[in-house]
């Protein structure tokens, strides 16, 4: 059995794909810290690898040049993309937020406020909750403590429905990659789909801290760094690695060794 088909699956099974938005993840994972350029026969062999067809793959790429977010360029018969100086800037906050460090330890002070908004937080009604070395906007009132209770009803009601389906497929995921024994090319597709699927809840929806989480949710910011750091020397290799029509993409820069370990 192919060891990615359930990943494949989930990939496909939501409805119409927006190849677009998998490039853009390619781009953001593999392509943007090892110089910034792939050859099109790479990306064709790495989308090609969790079903995604060649004309679906020109479509996207014509789409996101179309939209000012990449550039082609020709070397003799090679020809490669990168993203251009706006595309760049689109992804500085989202790479910071996506690869951010998961939560360090427990969380043991919270502060309570009577508030706008305006600033991440948790709702509680009328009532904003947070750690309390975050960002705390200005509010009618704020007070200091521990959580000596919190039920589980308050916990799901944290977590919104589309969230909650978005954690339960990244979780179907992990739990397809957890002790599959992967190659080069099935490491960095791996890799990709589940950065896909983590990089649409990371952007959309708040970090919710282990303490507020549901019983039955793994602090997902965590699992999804520890299969990353498993899948990521194989698919590096793949990355460096060359054929006639295929050029290896240039060696990695010092912040591929910085995912998931700097603080948010």
């Amino acid at each position: 059995m192919d060891p990615l088909a359930p990943l494949i699956d989930n990939l496909h099974g939501e409805g119409r794909l927006r190849v677009w938005s998998l490039v853009i993840t390619v781009f953001g994972d593999s392509v943007q810290n090892r110089g910034g350029l792939i050859s099109t026969a790479r990306l064709g062999r790495l989308l090609g690898r969790v079903g995604v067809e060649p004309g679906a793959i020109r479509t996207a790429l014509s789409r996101l040049a179309r939209d000012g977010w990449v550039v082609g360029e020709r070397s003799g018969r090679v020809s490669e993309y990168r993203l251009t100086p706006d595309g760049l800037l689109r992804f500085i906050g989202a790479t910071e937020r996506i690869y951010a460090a998961p939560q360090a330890g427990p969380i043991r002070d919270w502060t309570l406020s009577l508030e706008d908004g305006g600033a991440e937080g948790f709702a509680l009604g009328p009532l904003w909750l947070r750690p309390a070395g975050a960002p705390q906007p200005r509010a009618a009132f704020r007070m200091e403590g521990r959580l000596t209770a919190l039920t589980a009803a308050v916990r799901d009601s944290l977590v919104a429905p589309a969230h909650r389906a978005g954690l339960d497929r990244l979780q179907a995921d992990l739990d397809a990659l957890s002790g599959a024994d992967l190659g080069p090319l099935d490491s960095c597709a791996a890799r990709t789909l589940l950065i896909h699927r983590w990089r649409r809840i990371a952007l959309r929806f708040p970090d919710l801290p282990a303490e507020l989480l549901p019983a039955d949710v793994i602090p997902p910011r965590a699992a999804v760094a520890r299969a990353y750091a498993r899948l990521t020397p194989a698919a590096e290799a793949w990355l460096d690695s060359a054929a006639p029509d295929m050029p290896a993409l240039r060696a990695s820069d010092a912040s591929l060794a910085l995912r998931f370990t700097k603080p948010s």
